[in-house]
C-alpha cells in the first residue's frame, strides 16, 4: 500500500485524519468534466469525464450522452469509438482514423461520408455538408539544419535570424499552423495562408474556435495574427479574417482594432456576428469586450460592453439570437451576465448588462441552451471540482445534472471559505478569500499562509487548482490568505489595471495588509506564516522576502520573475514585458520594474527559507530565473531548496511529477512552519 503523504503534527493540530480530508492523491484521481457541445434541439448535453491514473499517468476519458431534463446520463459507446466534433442542422460529426462520419440519430448510428482527415487538427464541417475546414502544420521557413542541409541527416542545429524563436514551451521549427478547406465532393483543396508565416488556430492555445463557417457556408472566418518576427512578438493585434469560397478574396473583419479580436460567433438566425475585442495594441489584459456586427447588412459594428466596468471571459448567443450570455469576474467569483441585443446596433443607447447567477462560486461561458430556455455552463468553487449546471436565465437558479465526483467529496471534510473586505495602504477597500481548515476550531492556533495570485492581471475567484489547490492546503492544517490585490478582474478597470508598471508597489502593499489584518485573529499563530506563489505570484514571493521585515518564516516561490534584465532578454512574449514592465532595461529613463520593483535588488535583505520551483521547459520565466534564485539563497546561506522539472512548462501537467510537487510542499512547510 502506497504511503499518503499528510504531515502527521498538521494533522493532529487540525483534529483530521487521512481518511476525511483531501489528499493529493485523491485530488489526481477526481474526474474533469467539461461539456462538449448541446444538440440544436436543446435537449441533449454531450459532456466528457477524464480521470487520470497517476501510478501510469495515462488518463482515461469516458463520453457521455445526458438528458437535460431528467438529468439522465448514458455513456457513448461505439463500435468504432468514435469522438464526436461537432454538431449543426445535419447532425453530429465524428472522426475515427481516416474516415469522417456522420449521426443524424445523436450517435446511435453513424454513416462514413469522407475518408481523408486522418492527421488534420480541429475540423469543421460547412453548414451546407459541401466541405470541411481544417487545420495543419506546414514548413514554411526552413530553420532546422536537417530542414537546411539534407545531406546531414544527424546534425541538431537550428538557426534563427528573427524572433520569435520560441513561444510557451517550444521551439521554433519553421512550421505553421495553416487553415485550409476541401471539398468533400471532389477533394480540391485551398491553403487560406499559403506561404504565409502566420498561424491559425493561434499558437499556443488556440483551437478550433478560430475557425467558423458562415451561416450559408460560403465563406470561412479564421482568426490569426498577420505579424511575424520582432513584430509578432512585439504585438497582440490578432484579427478575424472572412474568406470568400466564390471570389477568393479575403476581407480583415477587425481592421483598425488594434488588440486581440477573437472567438467570433454567429447568431442562431445568422444576422449576427459577435467576438470579443481588446482595445490596444500589447496589452495582453486589456478590457475584453463583446463586439457584435450586422452580418447581412451594411456590416455595422457596435461595443455592446463598452460602458460596463468589467471585462468579458467567454460568450454564447440564446437561441432566438436577441440576447448574449457571457462569464465574467466580479467580487472575487465568475458570474454569468446577460446583454440584450438591440433590435438596431445604431441604437443611442447602449444596453444595459445584467448579472444573472450569485453566489460563491465560478461558472463557465455557457455552452448552449436546453428546453425551457436554461443554459448549459460547469460550475466550481474552493471545495468543488467543475459539474454541469443548468440555469435559469430569468432568476439565476441553478441544477446539477453530473454528479461525477460525488462520491469522493462525500466521504470527505470541506474547508469554510470567506469573503473579507480589508483597507489597503493606499485607503483602499479589496475582497480578501480566507479559507480554513475542515473542521475548524477558532479557539486552536493555525500555521497561516500567503497565497500571491499568478497574471498578474488574473481573476482570484473560486477556483479549483489541481496544483494551487486551497482545499488541500486547508487539508493540511492550514489558513489560507489569498487577496484581491491591485491587477485582478472583478473590482473595476482602474484596479485592474493600477499593477501595469508598478508590480513591486501597491500590490506588494495589498499583500502585508492582508496578511497583518488577518493574523490580528487569535487563532492565527504569527510564528507560523509562510508565502506562496506561482510565475507573477513567484515574483511577489521574490519581492516579499526583501521586505517583509520578518513577517514570514518560510517562502515558496514557483516559475517566480527574479532578476528582470535577465527575464526580458530571454521572455518570449515581449508586448507583454514592454507594456507591463514599462519598457526594455536599456530605455531611457529607465522603468521602475528594473531598479525599485527588481527582486534581485534585495537579496542581501533576504533571511527567511526559500523553496524555488522551475520548469525546465518554461519559457514564459525562463530556467535561468529559478536557477538564480537558489543560487543567490544558497550562497546568502539561507536554508533553501531547489525542486527541478526539466519536462514541464509554466505548469505541472504530468501526475507523477504533480504528486511529487505536493509532497515537497508540504514537506517544506513541515520543515519550515514547526
Amino acid at each position: 500500500m502506497k504511503r499518503i503523504f499528510i504531515p502527521l503534527l498538521l494533522l493532529m493540530s487540525a483534529g483530521l485524519s487521512a481518511q476525511n480530508v483531501m489528499t493529493p492523491e485523491l485530488l489526481w484521481s477526481l474526474k474533469r468534466v467539461g461539456v462538449q457541445d448541446v444538440s440544436m434541439d436543446g435537449r441533449t448535453v454531450y459532456y466528457s469525464a477524464t480521470q487520470y491514473d497517476w501510478t501510469t499517468e495515462k488518463s482515461t476519458t469516458k463520453k457521455y450522452r445526458l438528458n437535460a431534463a431528467s438529468g439522465k446520463a448514458e455513456e457513448v459507446i461505439t463500435t468504432e469509438n468514435k469522438n464526436v466534433f461537432q454538431r449543426d442542422r445535419n447532425g453530429w460529426y465524428s472522426i475515427n482514423g481516416n474516415v469522417l462520419y456522420l449521426s443524424k440519430d445523436k450517435g446511435k448510428t453513424w454513416k462514413g461520408i469522407y475518408e481523408g482527415v486522418e492527421g488534420l487538427d480541429n475540423v469543421k464541417v460547412s453548414p451546407d455538408g459541401e466541405r470541411i475546414a481544417y487545420s495543419k502544420e506546414v514548413l514554411v521557413t526552413k530553420m532546422r539544419g536537417t530542414d537546411i542541409y539534407p545531406d546531414l541527416p544527424k546534425t541538431t542545429v537550428q538557426i534563427y535570424t528573427d524572433l520569435n524563436y520560441r513561444h510557451w514551451d517550444t521551439w521554433e521549427d519553421g512550421k505553421y499552423s495553416h487553415v485550409f478547406i476541401t471539398s468533400l465532393k471532389d477533394g480540391s483543396t485551398k491553403d487560406l495562408l499559403e506561404g504565409m508565416p502566420y498561424d491559425c488556430p493561434q499558437k499556443p492555445f488556440g483551437g478550433a474556435e478560430d475557425i467558423v463557417w458562415t451561416p450559408d457556408g460560403k465563406g470561412l472566418l479564421y482568426v490569426t495574427k498577420k505579424k511575424a518576427g520582432k513584430e509578432y512578438a512585439k504585438s497582440t493585434n490578432t484579427d478575424i479574417y472572412h474568406y470568400v469560397i466564390a471570389t477568393g478574396n479575403t476581407i480583415n473583419l477587425s481592421a483598425g482594432m488594434m488588440g486581440f479580436d477573437t472567438n467570433p460567433s454567429f447568431s442562431p438566425d445568422g444576422q449576427r456576428l459577435a467576438w470579443t475585442s481588446m482595445r490596444r495594441d500589447g496589452y495582453e489584459a486589456d478590457k475584453n469586450d463583446i463586439i457584435v456586427m450586422d452580418w447581412n447588412g451594411d456590416g455595422y459594428k457596435r461595443n455592446i460592453t463598452a460602458a460596463w466596468d468589467e471585462t468579458v471571459n467567454g460568450f454564447a448567443w440564446d437561441n432566438s439570437s436577441t440576447h448574449i450570455y457571457f462569464n465574467a469576474a466580479t467580487k472575487g467569483t465568475v458570474q454569468l451576465f446577460d446583454v440584450a441585443i438591440p433590435q438596431s446596433l445604431l441604437t443611442k443607447n447602449l444596453p444595459v448588462v445584467r448579472q444573472v447567477t450569485k453566489g460563491t462560486f465560478d461558472v463557465s461561458s455557457p455552452s448552449g441552451q436546453v428546453v425551457g430556455g436554461e443554459l448549459i455552463v460547469t460550475r466550481k468553487d474552493m471545495n468543488h471540482a467543475s459539474e454541469i449546471y443548468a440555469v435559469d436565465p430569468k432568476d439565476g437558479s441553478m441544477r446539477v445534472l453530473t454528479h461525477e465526483n460525488d462520491d469522493i467529496y462525500g466521504k470527505i471534510g470541506m474547508s469554510k471559505t470567506e469573503l473579507r473586505m480589508i483597507t489597503t495602504g493606499s485607503g483602499e477597500q479589496m475582497g480578501v478569500w480566507v479559507i480554513y481548515p475542515p473542521n475548524f476550531d477558532k479557539m486552536k492556533k493555525y500555521p497561516t499562509l500567503l497565497y500571491c495570485q499568478g497574471g498578474p492581471q488574473s481573476a482570484l475567484s473560486q477556483f479549483y487548482s489541481f496544483r494551487w489547490n486551497f482545499q488541500l492546503m486547508a487539508a493540511n492544517g492550514y489558513i489560507i490568505v489569498a487577496p484581491n490585490r491591485h491587477g485582478m478582474p472583478g473590482w473595476g478597470t482602474k484596479w485592474n489595471e493600477d499593477i501595469s508598471k508598478d508590480w513591486g508597489g501597491k500590490p506588494m502593499q495589498d499583500y502585508l495588509a492582508a496578511i497583518d489584518e488577518v493574523a490580528k485573529e487569535p487563532y492565527v499563530d504569527n510564528n507560523r506564516l509562510g508565502c506562496i506563489g506561482a510565475s507573477y505570484g513567484g515574483y511577489s514571493v521574490f519581492m516579499l522576502a526583501g521586505i517583509h521585515n520578518n513577517r514570514f518564516k518560510t517562502f515558496i516561490a514557483h516559475d517566480g520573475l527574479f532578476d528582470m534584465k535577465s527575464w526580458y532578454g530571454t521572455t518570449e512574449e515581449l508586448w507583454f514585458a514592454n507594456f507591463d514592465l514599462g519598457g526594455a532595461p536599456w530605455d531611457k529613463p529607465t522603468p521602475a520594474a528594473y531598479e525599485k520593483f527588481d527582486p534581485s535588488k534585495l537579496v542581501d535583505k533576504w533571511n527567511t527559507p526559500i523553496m524555488i520551483i522551475q520548469g525546465g521547459l518554461d519559457f514564459r520565466v525562463g530556467i535561468e530565473q529559478g536557477l538564480e534564485a537558489f543560487q543567490a539563497a544558497q550562497l546568502r546561506g539561507i536554508k533553501s531548496k531547489l525542486l527541478y522539472f526539466p519536462n514541464e512548462n509554466h505548469w505541472v501537467l504530468h501526475a507523477q511529477n504533480g504528486l511529487a510537487w505536493h509532497r515537497e510542499f508540504f514537506k517544506w512547510l513541515d520543515e519550515t512552519l514547526k
